[in-house]
């Protein structure tokens, strides 16, 4: 047998997943370098990246722009505030583009934050898959489960930053 006959073909999860990383590579704060995929019926319908708004300065060229989160449960982290999440910009790509993204799956890096969560229910997206944890994603977990949305983690490991 050849190698081409060995040839076993990714499943469409593991398809847009590896796209999805592929997109992640634009990223520019390397905090959190992740990109997403947003598909449905098989088909690509928009990606986002990590990045500062349009025409703003990137963390790759001026650096951070670190704050300290205070959470429900009192503990604090760190997060940089320059960039706009993959799943956001992902969104918002739909929206200028006027592409509908109600029903359909997207795929991110880790779980989505409470803020990413609340923008991929109200536009209607009914599955997320998820190759990591956030480290600060239980709150999105919540609302998806709270909303009716299957979440799929590939792997239960929890996605960690230096300076947390």
């Amino acid at each position: 047998m050849t190698e081409e006959t060995n040839h076993v073909r990714p499943s469409w999860d593991q398809y847009f997943m590896d796209i999805a990383k592929t997109v992640a590579a634009r990223a520019t704060c390397d905090r959190g370098r992740s990109g997403c995929v947003i598909a449905r019926d098989k088909q690509i319908l928009v990606t986002g990246y990590v990045g500062s708004p349009k025409g703003l300065p990137h963390c790759d060229e001026v650096g951070h722009q670190m704050k300290s989160v205070t959470h429900e449960d009192g503990s604090t982290t760190q997060h940089c505030m320059r960039t706009t999440h993959a799943e956001q910009n992902a969104i918002c790509q739909a929206a200028k583009l006027g592409i509908a993204i109600n029903g359909a799956t997207i795929y991110a890096k880790m779980t989505p934050c409470p803020t990413c969560a609340k923008m991929i229910i109200n536009a209607g997206i009914k599955r997320i898959v998820c190759e990591k944890k956030y480290h600060v994603g239980s709150e999105g977990e919540e609302m998806f489960k709270a909303a009716g949305i299957e979440l799929c983690v590939i792997n239960d490991e929890l996605e960690t930053y230096a300076n947390m």
